[in-house]
C-alpha cells in the first residue's frame, strides 16, 4: 500500500489527465448502474461520450442533498447484499441521508484516511487516542479506525466526552495523537488544571481536529486554536471531511490547507451562477467522487462555502488544497446589511475565557428578518459583560446580537446533546 500516492507530487498536467480517465470510467459506471443519475442523463440529453475534459463537467447539472434526501435509493449502484455497512450523515440541514458502503467502499475510506493521518505526519507503530465514536452509524469514526489499522498505528478506542478517563488512558497507554472536536482539548485541559494533572508533561505530541476550524482563511490560528496552544504547546491539524464525499482533505506539516487526493475526488468552487469562481475567490465545494462503488457522486454541492489554494506546498504535493471553510450556504444570515456565517461568532464567543458554554441561534423576526440571539452560560460575576460581549460583536462583526444568559446545567445539555456527534453551538429556526 503506497501511503504517498505518487499522483500526488505529479505535474499539474498529469494529475488533471489522470482526473479525466476516472471520471470517464465514473461516467459509464453511474450510466450502467446509478437510476438516479440515468435519469439525469436522459433528461438532461447528455451523452457521456462528450464529456472528456474537467472543462466539460458544467455541460451536467449539479445535485444537491435535497436530491440524495428525496431519491436515496434511487442513487445506489450496488444491490442491498453487497452492502456491508450503513452510515448516515449528521443532518446538519434536515434529516439525515443514509449511505451504504461495500467491501470495496471501506477498502476506500480505509486508504483515505491512511494517507491522511501520514499526510498529517502520523507514522507505524504510534499510538493514536481516538476521542470521537465510532457507533451510530457515523462514517468518520469507522473511517479513522480503518484507516490507523492500515497504516499500522495503534489504537485507543476512547470516545467522546470523560475528561477524566482520557487523562487515565492517556497516562496509561501514552498516545503520540489524539483525534477530537478541538473544544473538547480546552475541556480536557480544564480538568486537568482542577485535579493537578501534569498534562503538559504528556505523551501527547499532536492533535488531528475534526468537526470545528481551528485556522483564520490566512491559516494562522483562530480563537480557539490559540487558546489551546496557550495552555498545551500541541501541534494542531486541521482536517475536512463528510459522509458524502468518503475523502478527507488534511493538512501536511507545513499546514497551509487540507491536501486534495486528485486520485479519490474531482473538486469544483462554484459561484451562485454554477460557474468556477476566479483563483483567490471564494464558492461553494462541489465534489465528484472517484473509486466508490455502493453511492458515488457526480457534480454534489456540499453546501460549503470555501477557498481553494493552488500555489505549490513545501511538502513536494502539487494537490489542490482547501483553506478553513467559511461557513455553510444555507447558514448565511444577513442581519442589518451584513453577510455574517457561524464560524466568524463562534471565533468571537471563543475570546472571552468566562464563557463556559453558548449556542447560536438564528429566527426570522415578525416582518421577515433574520435575527441573532446569542443564548451563553458564563461564570462571569460582572454587571456589565453582556455588554462585553455586545461590543466585541460590533467592533469585529459590526452587529449587535440579542444576548440572553441561561444557567449551564440547562444550556449544556441542549449544547452538548448525547444524541449529537458533535456540539451543537448554532440552531437554524429560520
Amino acid at each position: 500500500m503506497e501511503f504517498y500516492p505518487s499522483i500526488e507530487k505529479s505535474d499539474i498536467q498529469e494529475i488533471k489527465k489522470f482526473q479525466e480517465q476516472k471520471l470517464q470510467e465514473l461516467l459509464t459506471y453511474l450510466e450502467n448502474n446509478s437510476p438516479f443519475y440515468q435519469r439525469l442523463f436522459k433528461e438532461n440529453n447528455i451523452n457521456i461520450a462528450d464529456i472528456q475534459t474537467l472543462e466539460d463537467l458544467p455541460k451536467i447539472p449539479t445535485t444537491a442533498k435535497n436530491d440524495i434526501q428525496q431519491n436515496n435509493d434511487d442513487f445506489f449502484c450496488i444491490t442491498l447484499d453487497k452492502i456491508v455497512d450503513y452510515s448516515t450523515t449528521s443532518g446538519t440541514l434536515g434529516d439525515p441521508v443514509t449511505f451504504g458502503l461495500s467491501d470495496n467502499d471501506l477498502e476506500r475510506l480505509a486508504y483515505n484516511e491512511a494517507i491522511s493521518f501520514v499526510c498529517a505526519g502520523i507514522q507505524k507503530g504510534d499510538v493514536v487516542q481516538m476521542i470521537t465514536t465510532i457507533d451510530k452509524r457515523f462514517m468518520a469514526g469507522l473511517a479513522y479506525f480503518l484507516g490507523l489499522r492500515k497504516m499500522g498505528a495503534s489504537v485507543v478506542r476512547m470516545g467522546p466526552g470523560i475528561p477524566e478517563l482520557q487523562w487515565d488512558s492517556i497516562f496509561r497507554y501514552k498516545p503520540k495523537y489524539l483525534i477530537t472536536v478541538p473544544s473538547f482539548l480546552l475541556k480536557m485541559i480544564d480538568y486537568a488544571e482542577k485535579h493537578g494533572i501534569d498534562y503538559k508533561n504528556s505523551s501527547v505530541y499532536g492533535a488531528v481536529c475534526i468537526g470545528e476550524s481551528i485556522k483564520n482563511q490566512d491559516f494562522t490560528d483562530n480563537i480557539l486554536s490559540q487558546k489551546i496552544k496557550e495552555k498545551w504547546d500541541i501541534k494542531l491539524f486541521s482536517t475536512y471531511a463528510s459522509t458524502e464525499m468518503s475523502t478527507a482533505f488534511t493538512e501536511c506539516e507545513h499546514q497551509i490547507g487540507g491536501h486534495q487526493h486528485p486520485e479519490l475526488i474531482i473538486t469544483e468552487i462554484l459561484n451562485d451562477d454554477g460557474n468556477v469562481v476566479k483563483e483567490g475567490e471564494s464558492g461553494e465545494l462541489t465534489i465528484t467522487t472517484l473509486g466508490v462503488e455502493a453511492l458515488p457522486l457526480l457534480r454534489f454541492k456540499t453546501g460549503d462555502i470555501v477557498k481553494a489554494h493552488y500555489e505549490p506546498c513545501e511538502c513536494g504535493r502539487n494537490t489542490m488544497r482547501l483553506g478553513p471553510v467559511i461557513g455553510r450556504k444555507q447558514q448565511m444570515i444577513k442581519y442589518k446589511g451584513t453577510t455574517l456565517y457561524p464560524p466568524a461568532m463562534n471565533d468571537i464567543l471563543n475570546d472571552f475565557n468566562n464563557i463556559l458554554c453558548y449556542q447560536i441561534v438564528i429566527q426570522s423576526n415578525e416582518i421577515g428578518l433574520d435575527e441573532i440571539i446569542i443564548k451563553i452560560s458564563t461564570n462571569s460575576d460582572s454587571e456589565n459583560f453582556v455588554n462585553e460581549v455586545r461590543d466585541h460583536f460590533r467592533a469585529k462583526l459590526r452587529v449587535s446580537p440579542k444576548i440572553e444568559l441561561i444557567e449551564f446545567d440547562i444550556l449544556s445539555k441542549v449544547v452538548f446533546n448525547p444524541n449529537s456527534r458533535k456540539p451543537i453551538t448554532f440552531t437554524d429556526l429560520r
